[in-house]
């Protein structure tokens, strides 16, 4: 990582660094890394809370795909049924982790095979290029082994068609008028921002640059299964044309 990256970082980058590569399909062009990383980690929530050192994630310092050891990248149809999810919209380099969606909705995701948890912390950095409305990045919590009775699904950091807003979803009932809680902020996602979420006994917080912005108290709206991490740009058709998008991630950062 660079140079400017704090000590806990560089351990942490140490202690998780990871050199898997899985070959490219011939029929899929690999996904560009246009950045690099971050020159700071900016402001945390584990930094500000005291959450302790990181047990698990990811600090994207290697080159090719996301290291199989580490996540199940999507192969299949898009979100909804929408597009196309391939492995090769998914690229390592310069430090991040870029996810790319071309004008026909080919694009990418994946789900973490780290710390699938009843509770913790979770924590990213996370920028996007000036995208296309159609193009929803999201970081979300989502349930082991994709079953929850009660549809449960936390979206710590989701775009949506408003592109100068960021939204924190938390889902707690698979339909009804009242299945979710959410919040919304106005911020510039072409620029890096930590998000993170707290999930504990008490409710499910969420902070932006380390400072909370969502918070839900309520026993009856906590997952009832456990969740791990998952990136996703997920693609949301008009019948309107589409211009290529991008997400990126510098890190990713589990606590207890």
């Amino acid at each position: 990582m660079l140079a400017g990256r704090t000590a806990a970082a560089m351990v942490a980058a140490v202690a998780l660094a990871l050199t898997g590569y899985v070959a490219a399909s011939a029929r899929d062009r690999p996904a560009a890394v246009t950045a690099v990383a971050a020159a700071s980690d900016g402001t945390q929530a584990a930094v500000a809370r005291g959450w302790g050192p990181v047990v698990a994630g990811d600090e994207f310092n290697y080159a090719g795909q996301p290291d199989p050891a580490t996540w199940k990248v999507y192969k299949g149809s898009g979100h909804a049924g929408k597009g196309r999810r391939t492995p090769n919209a998914l690229a390592v380099g310069g430090g991040v982790l870029t996810v790319s969606g071309d004008a026909a909705g080919t694009t990418g995701g994946m789900s973490a095979r780290f710390a699938p948890r009843h509770s913790g912390r979770w924590e990213a950095r996370m920028k996007t290029s000036a995208r296309d409305l159609h193009y929803h990045p999201v970081l979300l919590l989502w349930p082991n082994h994709n079953n929850s009775p009660t549809c449960a699904e936390i979206d710590y950091a989701e775009g949506n068609a408003d592109t100068r807003l960021i939204r924190f979803n938390l889902h707690y009932a698979c339909s009804g008028p009242s299945f979710q809680t959410r919040a919304s902020r106005a911020i510039d996602t072409t620029q890096w921002h930590n998000y993170a979420v707290e999930w504990t006994p008490a409710g499910i917080t969420g902070y932006l640059d380390g400072s909370p912005w969502f918070r839900d108290m309520n026993p009856a709206h906590q997952p009832t299964v456990g969740m791990h991490q998952t990136v996703q740009l997920d693609w949301f058709p008009s019948g309107t044309p589409t211009k290529p998008s991008q997400m990126q991630v510098d890190w990713i950062r589990v606590y207890k």
